[in-house]
């Protein structure tokens, strides 16, 4: 396997994919990520999904990411991004409907005319719209507008809106493992790390369920070597 140097872009197609995976040229896409960031959860859908991809690595410890070549990228200088042809996705709820949708015949993502489909979309766009900004308040310890303004209500009633759909499990669409998952998984784990999400017994029930897959398994071996690697080159530079 490749490895990710500052600045170099490894070719995932040298990665070995499990049988029956697609690998279609015109699915290929360049990804742009740090390890421990919100793009974690993107490379394990890209892992999920058998995704033809290059990983193209940002040392943050580094500053890479306010570089001018990434902020032509995104602005913000955040990640994930990726690149599909001409087209370029940055924000990370964009990136994971585009991907599944992609490789739609990895089973990820409901059909348009699945039932639930409607409801895949409102707990993709939930995490952006409602979850994040409640978290952010929270830590920041910003008090929420009023009701009438606020995007997502209270932290109480938002919180209690995702468990309420947790229960129903054991995924977020109920029986059926979706990309969903891969980005609320993800999400809880790092908010209840940071105690920023109190964790309870059905969220740590989730939370274990998601990350036993063997995509997250490999993203968090290949992310934690990543990782050792960057901060080794910022050791070396000091």
């Amino acid at each position: 396997m490749c490895r990710p140097r500052l600045g170099y872009i490894t070719d995932r197609s040298a990665i070995k994919i499990k049988p029956g995976d697609a690998m279609t040229p015109n699915r290929r896409v360049t990804f742009f990520h740090s390890p421990n960031t919100r793009s974690t959860g993107a490379r394990i859908l890209l892992e999920e999904l058998g995704a033809d991809y290059q990983l193209h690595a940002l040392n943050m410890k580094a500053g890479e990411q306010r570089g001018p070549a990434y902020l032509a990228i995104n602005p913000m200088g955040k990640v994930p991004a990726i690149r599909h042809g001409e087209a370029l996705i940055t924000e990370q709820v964009a990136v994971f409907l585009y991907l599944a949708d992609l490789y739609q015949d990895a089973g990820l993502t409901p059909a348009l005319d699945d039932p639930l489909r409607g409801p895949y979309l409102r707990w993709m766009v939930y995490y952006g719209s409602c979850f994040e900004p409640a978290v952010v308040d929270r830590a920041q310890k910003h008090p929420p507008a009023a009701p009438s303004t606020c995007p997502y209500g209270d932290f109480d009633t938002m919180l209690a809106t995702l468990t309420g759909q947790l229960a129903k499990g054991p995924y977020i669409l109920g029986e059926k493992f979706s990309a969903a998952d891969v980005l609320w998984g993800t999400a809880l784990t790092w908010t209840t790390a940071f105690q920023l999400v109190p964790m309870s017994p059905l969220i740590q029930a989730y939370i274990d369920r998601v990350n036993a897959r063997p995509a997250a398994q490999r993203v968090k071996a290949l992310d934690a070597e990543l990782a050792a690697q960057h901060a080794s080159q910022v050791a070396a530079k000091a």
